[in-house]
């Protein structure tokens, strides 16, 4: 084989092999995005609410995974990029209340086909800057044609208030290379307190709507009782079937 059919065989193989490391890492997301539907759809159907707003997925860039390393001073090979850096996906949730945050938590951490590597409660110790948020390491398990691969994804479970914070934070700073101002970082500050007052004053609003909805539903009609609804579908259930049922 000459010379140049050899660098092409070469380069096919690293083509094949970075192509393939990267797709494992969008499965994994898939796998975790699905999850999270599943709950969200099984809430929306069972309990007229859903704790998950919405959900945003993100792979980090081959640049954005060799500029870690070289900061890390570590060898760059694939096998090593998988064992240093833990959150080449990511996935956030947005929840509406932070008790809703404890419930995906906690729901995830039951799933048997996750592994939870680390938990980081941003929330009940926030970063000094004010960011809050709860961090889930989650190995997710990827099954190939060949192989069955474990891959780590970084969960960030947050409220919209702390991801309104976050969001427009890292915009203020994105790319800033100097040395923030104390003035600033303390205003900042002061926003995320102010946006976790207003977590608090929404949490207890909701838990009082649900004491008088759930002293309503206590007089729903039957009518109203026989009704369901999947899929935007509503189906309304026979009177000889609950009589079947709870026979």
């Amino acid at each position: 084989m000459s010379n140049e059919s050899s660098q092409i065989e070469k380069f096919k193989k690293m083509k094949y092999d970075i192509t393939r490391f990267m797709l494992i890492y969008k499965f994994a997301l898939d796998e975790m995005e699905t999850k999270i539907e599943i709950l969200k759809q099984e809430f929306q159907s069972l309990h007229d609410y859903s704790p998950i707003e919405h959900t945003k997925s993100r792979i980090k860039s081959l640049e954005s995974i060799m500029n870690k390393m070289i900061r890390k001073n570590h060898e760059f090979s694939l096998t090593a990029v998988k064992d240093s850096i833990k959150d080449i996906a990511g996935l956030r949730i947005t929840c509406s209340f932070i008790s809703d945050i404890y419930q995906v938590s906690e729901m995830l951490q039951k799933q048997d086909d996750l592994k939870i590597l680390a938990v980081k409660d941003y929330i009940k110790n926030p970063k000094p800057n004010g960011y809050q948020s709860l961090h889930l390491l989650v190995e997710v398990p990827v099954f190939m044609s060949d192989c069955q691969e474990l891959v780590c994804v970084e969960v960030q479970i947050r409220t919209i208030a702390m991801d309104f914070w976050a969001s427009l934070e890292h915009k203020i700073f994105y790319k800033y290379q100097q040395s923030v101002p104390e003035s600033m970082t303390r205003e900042l500050k002061h926003a995320a307190d102010s946006a976790y007052a207003l977590d608090l004053q929404m949490e207890r609003l909701h838990r009082e709507i649900k004491e008088i909805k759930d002293a309503q539903d206590e007089d729903d009609t039957d009518d109203e009782l026989r009704r369901i609804m999947i899929n935007n579908q509503q189906f309304t259930l026979p009177a000889n079937f609950i009589k079947l049922l709870s026979e």
